[in-house]
């Protein structure tokens, strides 16, 4: 007998670490130890894997059975070591080729009867094996499609372990009775049965659908075409969550590179679909506002998991009815809106996942939503306004570009709308109005790490793409009057840029400054 080796990833939020897994069989007392910082999950390997070698015929009965799992520093968690485990104790009894099983990445669950069942993370895992050399990946069945997408990698798709003995060129096993749950593993304890995916283009409707509202629909192209916040107050019914609902469906597909990010998000999620390939749609999140923090930011009590904002990531997130958002939620929203990742530490480690996404915020003006115009029929008091407005606090609302107003549709616009005769304002004109507008800030851009308006930092505005004094006089008026921040003031030249690459000129004019001030302050001015 001799140590048997293997390989499989650790998944530490979105980065993945190879994993040597070693196993030692001994004549002695039966025992089954696994050493290397595995969590509760991974430490039952020891029941699920031996169960699963009896079964299959390759059973390590009156033996001592040592695992351990390299580095031994590092946290690992999940079942997905199940198949590395069971392939490197086979290779220390010769029952295959110890060097084959050395060289190749496995992923992969057992069940009780050694058949395998799919796994969440595989995408990120097989690209994290790429990274490190590893050309040669046994993964369930059920995953084979997903793990595909990473070139340069052969996938060896396995059903059970009679198959990942004979894919590294032992004695054939023939395959256990299957149980009467299904070999897919849907519904299994390994939680990798699919949740619905993030919607996209071809689900978010259209925006010819929308009636009226010409100022929230220009300020949603806009949002579009530079990558803004964007927050829309008005009352019930005038079409808030329906606008923010419809941004997905303007905005460009992502690039090959966004794309692979984008899915291996949603592979370690659980919310994605192999047989649809990578994902080129920008994903859409809208959390209801009863969410908890972990669920919107991420974490969770069996460790680190992506939330919304990183299944949002490189798409739209819609917090509808903002204000109604727990307190914690909404604050932890500054760092993901500041630096594009979510970072989740806790006791074993930190954990990162990406989350550049843009914010879509809807809120009524007051708790009975009432109080637009004159507010002759709003029910609330001044204090329970002003309550009601401080749930979005000051430093949140300074990291939102756009804050626009939406007003009741009246019945000349339904009028307009019914007879024809109103302006129409489809998703696929305000696409292409966006996709120039990116052409020309991705032009204006290259060389850099950015690629749209709404990414650029304020050294950069303020460096390269400084604007004449007279251009932006009207800004540095209310940065002087304390009414913007310098934060604010960045944010208001993202907005600037925007406009003129929309218009198709070269640079912002004052007017364009003058603009992105006005949709700036309606909310903290009302």
């Amino acid at each position: 007998m001799s140590v048997g080796r293997s390989l499989s990833v650790a998944l530490v939020g979105l980065s993945g670490h190879l994993v040597e897994v070693e196993a030692d069989v001994t004549p002695g007392l039966p025992a089954f130890v696994v050493s290397g910082l595995p969590d509760a999950a991974l430490n039952e390997s020891r029941d699920r894997v031996r169960s699963a070698l009896r079964n299959a015929g390759l059973a390590v009965a009156d033996r001592r059975v040592v695992v351990n799992l390299s580095p031994a520093s590092l946290p690992k968690q999940g079942a997905s070591f199940d198949v590395a485990v069971a392939a490197a104790i086979i290779a220390s009894q010769q029952g295959l080729r110890p060097a084959s099983a050395a060289s190749a990445l496995h992923l992969g669950e057992l069940g009780l009867d050694g058949w395998v069942r799919p796994v969440r993370g595989v995408l990120p895992a097989v690209l994290a094996a790429r990274s490190h050399g590893v050309r040669r990946a046994v993964v369930p069945t059920a995953n084979a499609a997903e793990a595909a997408l990473v070139p340069d990698v052969e996938v060896v798709p396995v059903e059970h372990l009679g198959d990942v003995v004979r894919a590294h060129g032992g004695s054939a096993v023939g395959p256990p009775v299957r149980s009467s749950r299904r070999a897919d593993g849907s519904g299994g304890p390994s939680g990798a049965a699919l949740t619905a995916g993030p919607a996209g283009p071809g689900d978010a409707g259209d925006l010819a659908d929308v009636v009226g509202q010409a100022d929230a629909l220009d300020a949603l192209r806009v949002a579009a075409a530079g990558g803004h916040h964007l927050l829309m107050t008005g009352p019930p019914g005038a079409g808030k969550s329906l606008l923010a609902a419809r941004l997905p469906g303007v905005l460009p597909p992502l690039s090959e590179d966004e794309a692979v990010e984008v899915t291996a998000v949603h592979s370690l999620a659980g919310t994605f679909d192999p047989s649809r390939g990578l994902l080129h749609r920008p994903p859409f999140e809208a959390p209801h506002h009863t969410a908890s923090a972990a669920a919107v930011l991420g974490g969770g009590s069996t460790g680190p998991a992506p939330g919304a904002v990183s299944r949002a990531h490189r798409g739209v997130l819609l917090l509808d009815e903002t204000p109604e958002f727990d307190r914690r939620v909404l604050e932890g929203l500054r760092q993901p809106l500041e630096d594009g990742e979510v970072v989740i530490a806790r006791s074993r480690g930190t954990a990162r996942f990406p989350a550049r996404f843009q914010l879509v915020c809807t809120a009524n003006p007051c708790p009975c939503g009432r109080a637009t115009d004159k507010g002759l029929a709003c029910r609330c008091t001044p204090q329970e306004q002003r309550r009601y407005r401080n749930r979005l606090s000051g430093p949140l609302l300074d990291r939102v570009d756009l804050q626009v107003a939406v007003a009741p549709v009246s019945r000349t616009e339904l009028d307009a709308a019914e007879r024809g005769t109103g302006r129409l304002t489809t998703s696929a004109q305000v696409a292409r109005h966006v996709a120039t507008a990116r052409d020309a800030a991705a032009q204006r851009l290259r060389g850099t790490p950015w690629r749209c308006n709404g990414e650029v930092p304020g050294r950069h505005l303020r460096g390269p793409l400084r604007l004449p004094p007279a251009v932006v006089r009207p800004a540095m008026v209310r940065l002087d009057e304390g009414e913007l921040t310098l934060r604010g003031l960045d944010r208001v030249l993202r907005v600037a840029w925007t406009l003129a690459d929309l218009a198709g000129r070269t640079a912002p004019g004052s007017a364009d400054v003058e603009r992105a001030l006005s949709w700036r302050l309606p909310w903290a001015l009302a």
